[in-house]
């Protein structure tokens, strides 16, 4: 899924049927839903995309020390650009 068709899925009111878990995590977190999308990672701490996930969630919140905690375990440094960037990188990786 290109990000230009992540940003279109942002119109509707629930994740639309079809995108993956892990799309449905950035999915909430880009709605502003951080609880929802945090759930998400948690269900499935230990996996190392949904660590990373994690990590990408608490560095948006501005919790630098627990992001950089859920970026190693995801075998990842935090990037060294704008979270929106990260974003885009992370629907590029998993759509």
């Amino acid at each position: 899924m290109s990000y230009k068709e992540f940003k279109g899925l942002l119109a509707f009111d629930v994740p639309p049927a079809g995108i993956s878990v892990l799309q449905q995590g950035l999915w909430y977190a880009a709605k502003g839903n951080w609880e929802a999308a945090h759930q998400v990672a948690q269900d499935h701490e230990g996996e190392q995309d949904f660590d990373r996930l994690h990590a990408y969630l608490h560095r948006v919140e501005g919790d630098a020390w627990n992001a950089n905690y859920w970026y190693r375990r995801a075998g990842a440094t935090m990037p060294d650009q704008p979270v929106e960037e990260e974003l885009e990188s992370l629907i590029q990786r998993w759509g």
